[in-house]
């Protein structure tokens, strides 16, 4: 089944948790994004771009790849919106569109480390098991 812009658009923005009819498109986020000189659509222009529904332009940026997820952008914000918390969504997105989110159990005993932490390999199973 075929979802529209208007449903991916809303899956995105649920997942994210950040509610994008608060954002006021003040630039206060872009502004300090560290990473932001190399995004073709910056911070605050993805929320806009969640809020009319364009979801093949943000799926098509590099953006979601630039993105450091430093949360800078939403410390900055005065009305609380997440624009890193929207580009880890949309980065998920696409990489759920291209079924490479997916970690079967019997695969993760080649890709531990002796060094890695249980609690990293039970989040990435979590995380990548959905």
């Amino acid at each position: 089944m075929q979802i529209n812009e208007k449903e991916r658009a809303a899956e995105i923005v649920r997942r994210s948790g950040t509610d994008i009819s608060k954002c006021m498109q003040c630039g206060k986020c872009t502004a300090a994004c560290p990473a932001g000189y190399k995004m073709d659509i910056q911070p605050h222009r993805v929320v806009w771009e969640l809020i009319n529904e364009h979801v093949d332009v943000l799926q098509k940026a590099v953006t979601p790849w630039k993105c450091l997820s430093c949360f800078v952008c939403a410390e900055r914000c005065p009305r609380g919106v997440s624009p890193a918390a929207l580009i880890e969504s949309v980065r998920l997105s696409i990489i759920r569109q291209q079924g490479e989110n997916c970690i079967v159990a019997e695969e993760i005993p080649a890709c531990i480390d002796e060094k890695m932490p249980q609690q990293a390999i039970v989040a990435a199973f979590r995380k990548y098991n959905k």
